[in-house]
């Protein structure tokens, strides 16, 4: 008898909370992708809520989205991440990284042994969702302003976009992040998520950005370039670290 390789799942890079509670072609964003998930009675759901601080009025967003979707089985994973957490977090379906600050989200899961749970439940098929600062750590690099003209000081996150993330900043016209993939010199592009949007990167590393365009910076002959990848279908993006299978 031949093990089967789980199967991995796409990953959601969302701004902010709008997308939870979105409809594409008639349906809600999450329900659709819970329905690609091994089915299981009942389907469970974490959040994590290290980057805000196990904020409660975020945790009720989350529980809104999930009565949407029929999920309640529920949990929050505090920061403290005790005994009940990690065994509830060690076979949840669906796992969303909840925004805030990236450093203080990003020590705790090193800190407790978090974000190697977190590894293993993708690597065996679990959903993941990042909002907002979740997002930016599902990329490549956290990033720490410093004063101009410092380049940025980066920190490894999860890596499993191969690509800097930010999110609603077009207001700053995605500065920082510009700044970031500047002081790279073409290690890594850049992915800008505006308010309201978000992305889907699929496993075979096509990018497909939802409800709004989302923006792609990255670093060619000596100087920053930028384009928009439109939401109205995938978007497939070469180089820039991408694994090839």
């Amino acid at each position: 008898m031949t093990d089967t390789a789980p199967q991995r799942q796409p990953l959601y890079l969302l701004a902010d909370s709008q997308l939870l509670f979105w409809k594409q072609r008639n349906r809600l964003l999450l329900e659709a992708a819970v329905e690609r998930l091994p089915r299981a009675n009942p389907l469970s759901a974490a959040y994590i809520g290290a980057s805000n601080g196990d904020r409660l009025e975020f945790y009720e967003i989350f529980e809104a989205a999930m009565d949407a979707i029929g999920i309640t089985d529920r949990r929050m994973i505090h920061s403290s991440f005790g005994p009940d957490d990690r065994t509830f977090l060690a076979s949840a379906q669906l796992i969303v990284l909840a925004g805030g600050d990236v450093r203080l989200g990003w020590n705790r899961f090193e800190e407790t042994g978090m974000k190697d749970v977190i590894l293993g439940r993708y690597q065996e098929g679990a959903l993941l969702v990042g909002v907002s600062a979740g997002a930016v750590q599902l990329g490549r690099y956290g990033v720490v302003e410093t004063p101009q003209p410092c380049a940025p000081e980066l920190f490894g996150v999860f890596d499993l976009v191969p690509m800097v993330i930010d999110a609603h900043d077009e207001g700053g016209d995605w500065a920082l992040l510009s700044r970031t993939i500047e002081s790279l010199q073409g290690a890594a592009s850049g992915l800008g998520i505006p308010s309201g949007g978000g992305v889907v990167v699929h496993p075979d590393t096509a990018i497909e950005p939802l409800r709004r365009p989302a923006h792609q910076i990255r670093f060619q002959s000596g100087r920053i370039a930028r384009s928009l990848l439109p939401a109205d279908g995938p978007s497939r993006i070469s180089g820039d670290g991408w694994p090839r299978q």
